[in-house]
């Protein structure tokens, strides 16, 4: 009967467990990258890929706040606490250690009560927007394993932008955008990561989830990075062997969960009513009390040791390569082009290492964008054949149309070459210059010609304001929309309700009770002549 009963409890136990951990501690065992075999000819090296151990990345990280001098307590203030926002007696010293609100409280150990956290002036300026970048720097490329976790001390701003770098901080993508209302703050549909599939897992989105509510966890953001890979390897992340299928063979996907840094950008702080409260600007203010990131040192799958000296992380690798992410073979080992391992087969993957010279490359270096080349008799020159990684020119030294040089790469950097990502409606075409500046249309700016220029409103691309309440007005009564039309009374029309609408149909009389139609303005003239050359609109 006992016996039984444990065995029940046992169950139970199970039962409750698997509910509790819906994802693995520990994904594939990829923790090995070489193992001693016997042979018929002896003991050998069996060599597989391999990978650091996922761990907390915020550990190596440094923190950069713009403006830098954002931070509360010089000169001291006074703050108003969450619970009670009319309760304003709390005070901000960055002189006193117990009042004090320092950047790296952001990442000290959360066990302690009250949680320590970072905190930002107040909206002191207002109506000056209060915005604040906290840039994480990990000087190496690192690969997400788990979701980033945001906790705020404050209520979870109104605004908010994740972005990335893979070109340490040189050039920045947005990761996700978090907004009370994503249409008004950012032009977007408000989704979240269920409403995305395998197919759209890459796609940019604005989310609602987390810049609303008021309950225990509402304190907390996330940027899902489980919930992604969970496209490929089922909701409980037991088929590992689908994940890795789809990082070994698609580029966009692992370069999507790759970065060297973190940009988190504050736009608004939460305000929780329509209005601001100008007789209370101490009520706004960003905190933060902790941040997570779990990751690991991208190592190409050469590695299983990541050292942090000097304050700097290196991969110790292995296979014959060298380099901070093991990226390129060693001297005297380029006897094939060198390869990033591989997580296929499931379990050992393969290791593609690097193997000893046979003989001099020659004049074919191609900077291991290539491993053929064709001798052109014309002009009795060597040219490499093929070039990878969006690569081309003789030596596979330039980068294809559409993408610009990372200048922070070495020439044999499989990431050597970045997508220009130029808007396709405000660019002329989707080339960039060496900068990763793209070339903008009439009225666009922005390194991407994603930005309007003054007088100009987006609408399919960046089109000259028809109306704008300043120097353009809408005559007779008329109403500016969007700036991209008047709203005309029902006795006018015109682009700026200029003309009598009886006068199109031939009925202005003198017993009509409308006079003749106004002569047009100046800058009516000059609105005409500005259509006459822009594309037409669309409404």
């Amino acid at each position: 009967m006992y016996l039984s009963r444990f065995l029940s409890i046992h169950a139970l136990w199970v039962t409750v467990s698997s509910v509790m951990q819906p994802y693995p501690l520990v994904w594939g065992h990829y923790d090995v990258c070489k193992t001693q075999i016997y042979t018929e000819e002896g003991k050998v090296w069996d060599y597989m890929a391999c990978q650091p151990e996922s761990t907390d990345m915020t550990k190596y990280l440094k923190v950069k706040l713009d403006p830098p001098d954002i931070t509360c307590g010089d000169p001291p203030e006074t703050f108003c606490a969450m619970g009670n926002p009319y309760m304003c007696n709390n005070e901000c010293d960055a002189s006193t250690p117990e009042l004090a609100h320092p950047p790296e409280l952001m990442f000290d150990f959360e066990g302690r009560h009250p949680s320590t956290f970072w905190q930002s002036a107040t909206w002191k300026e207002y109506p000056k927007p209060l915005q604040v970048n906290i840039t994480l720097s990990w000087s190496k490329t690192i690969e997400l394993t788990d979701n980033i976790v945001i906790t705020f001390e404050s209520g979870r701003p109104d605004q908010m932008i994740l972005e990335k770098s893979l070109d340490y901080g040189r050039t920045w993508q947005p990761y996700q955008y978090y907004a009370t209302d994503c249409l008004d703050a950012f032009h977007m549909d408000p989704k979240s990561v269920k409403d995305l599939s395998q197919h759209t897992v890459l796609e940019i989105i604005c989310t609602e989830e987390y810049s609303t509510g008021y309950m225990t966890n509402s304190k907390i953001i996330h940027f899902e990075i489980k919930d992604r890979f969970a496209f490929f390897a089922g909701p409980w992340l037991r088929n590992m062997a689908s994940l890795y299928g789809q990082l070994d063979t698609t580029k966009k996907l692992r370069d999507f969960f790759t970065v060297t840094d973190l940009r988190i950008r504050l736009l608004r702080p939460a305000v929780g009513e329509i209005f601001v409260d100008e007789l209370h600007l101490a009520r706004y203010f960003y905190a933060i009390s902790d941040i997570k990131v779990h990751g690991r040192c991208k190592c190409n799958l050469h590695a299983t040791v990541c050292v942090y000296d000097n304050s700097k992380l290196t991969c110790e690798c292995e296979h014959n390569t060298t380099g901070p992410d093991c990226g390129k073979c060693k001297k005297n080992y380029q006897g094939r082009p060198w390869s990033p391992g591989s997580y296929l087969p499931i379990p050992k993957g393969t290791a593609n290492t690097c193997i000893p010279s046979i003989s001099s490359i020659g004049n074919c270096e191609c900077f291991g964008h290539s491993n053929r080349c064709s001798y052109i008799d014309l002009l009795n020159t060597v040219i490499c054949v093929s070039c990878k990684h969006n690569t081309r020119g003789q030596h596979c030294e330039l980068c294809r149309l559409g993408y610009f040089r990372n200048a922070s790469a070495q020439l044999d950097d499989e990431n050597v070459c970045i997508e220009c990502y130029c808007n396709p409606l405000g660019s002329v075409h989707d080339r960039c210059n060496g900068s990763g500046f793209c070339e903008c249309k009439t009225g666009t700016t922005g390194p991407k010609c994603d930005e309007c220029l003054p007088g100009n409103s987006w609408h399919y691309g960046c089109q000259p304001n028809v109306c704008d309440n300043e120097l353009l007005h809408c005559q007779n009564g008329g109403t500016c929309h969007n700036n991209v039309r008047c709203l005309c009374p029902a006795a006018y029309t015109g682009i700026l309700c200029e003309k009598l609408r009886c006068e199109e149909a031939g009925s202005c009389g003198s017993d009509s009770g409308q006079g003749a139609a106004p002569r047009g303005s100046p800058a009516l003239l000059l609105l005409t002549a500005l259509l006459g050359t822009a594309s037409p609109l669309v409404f």
